[in-house]
This record gives structure tokens, C-alpha cells and sequence, in this order.
């Protein structure tokens, strides 16, 4: 009885302490400061889904990404991004699959997806156009070496300033997404047994 009340008395004084504690992001958009931002890579995932033959959708995750965000609140379309996502660290829940993403061409021939040290994939924003806290942002996407336009569907999600023992720094975050051809960047192995669409769902953390 001693030992289970020695396991349970912590619980009990935290939760009133948990419970007290604001989470400083707001969902209003006059929280939002003007600047540079910083991608928070710890804390932006790009995942994507495609369709598998039929049966069920597959996913997979971008990490580690890193660049900037320019933000005006007194003129929002005035936004600038630039984003590099590091292709070599995609993560699927399969480590085959993972490997062959990253695998070269046979015998010196075009790989089947990425190929082996694939260069990093780049997006940068063209224009910004808000209505309210929605935003439709233009740009172009590189990928395998090839650019395209792509525009994603974003939405404000909050912003605020950390508080000083998680960095003091201010925040700003957004979702987004976009649907892509892979067969547009070189990649059509498979088409149409996998699909040649490719959701983007975007979760995206900015700091300065």
C-alpha cells in the first residue's frame, strides 16, 4: 500500500500543475510578429500518401527540414518561404520499402525512385494570396533535379512566444496541402499500380 501511494502521490501533485499550465500558441492571427523565421526542423513533418493498387493508401515522412519564413502581419501576401527538405532522410514504416526509395539504377540505370544520395528537394514561394487565415501560396517545387509549380493550401494554426525554459523564442505555425504527379519529377515506377498522385499533408514550425 506505501509503495503504490509513493507511485501515485507525484501524479497527484502534478495534475493541478498541468492543469494551470496555457499553452502559448493563440489561433489569432494579431499574435503573429513580423520577421524572418526559421524552420523549426524538430517539429515540421511533410508527410506524403499514394494509393496502392487499390487496397489501401501508404504512407511516408520528410524530417529534418530546414529554411525560412518572412512574415509582414500589416501586408500577410507579402509573404516569403523557402524550404529544403532532405530527400536521403525519408522514413516509411518499412525498411525495405525505405531502402529501395534510396536505391541506385541497376547496372548504372535510372534508380526506380530517388536513387542514392539524392539531392535535397527545394520549395519556394512565387505568391501569397490570404483570405482570412487561409492562404494559397505559389511556388515552385524541385525535385530529382526537376522544377515544377505547386501550389499549397495553407492554414494558419497559431503563434506565440515559448516560454523560457523551451527557448523564449517566437512561433508561428501553419498546415498545408498539396497533391503532386511524381511522374512530373522522373518518378513514374509503377504508375498506375501505385498512383501517380501523391498527397502532401504539410505540418509546418517556424522560430527567430
Amino acid at each position: 500500500m506505501r509503495r503504490f501511494a509513493l507511485l501515485v502521490l507525484p501524479l497527484l501533485i502534478a495534475t493541478p500543475l498541468v492543469a494551470q499550465m496555457v499553452k502559448p500558441g493563440s489561433r489569432n492571427p494579431a499574435a503573429v510578429t513580423g520577421g524572418v523565421y526559421e524552420v523549426d526542423p524538430d517539429h515540421t513533418l511533410i508527410a506524403w500518401h499514394v494509393d496502392h493498387m487499390g487496397f489501401s493508401d501508404y504512407f511516408g515522412i520528410f524530417g529534418s527540414s530546414t529554411g525560412t519564413l518572412t512574415l509582414d502581419p500589416k501586408n500577410p501576401d507579402a509573404a516569403k518561404v523557402d524550404i529544403t527538405i532532405p530527400i536521403a532522410k525519408v522514413t516509411t514504416a518499412n525498411a525495405g520499402l525505405t531502402a529501395h526509395l534510396l536505391r541506385p539504377g541497376k547496372d548504372g540505370s535510372k534508380p526506380d525512385f530517388f536513387g542514392a544520395a539524392p539531392a535535397d528537394a527545394r520549395f519556394v514561394s512565387k505568391s501569397v494570396k490570404t483570405s482570412g487565415t487561409r492562404a494559397k501560396i505559389t511556388g515552385n517545387l524541385t525535385i530529382n533535379g526537376i522544377m515544377r509549380p505547386v501550389v499549397l493550401d495553407a492554414e494558419f494554426v497559431g503563434a506565440g512566444k515559448a516560454a523560457a525554459t523551451m527557448g523564449g523564442k517566437e512561433n508561428v505555425g501553419f498546415q498545408a496541402k498539396a497533391v503532386i504527379k511524381r511522374s512530373d519529377f522522373g518518378i513514374g515506377f509503377l504508375v498506375p499500380l501505385v498512383s501517380d498522385d501523391v498527397t502532401l499533408v504539410i505540418t509546418a514550425a517556424f522560430q527567430k
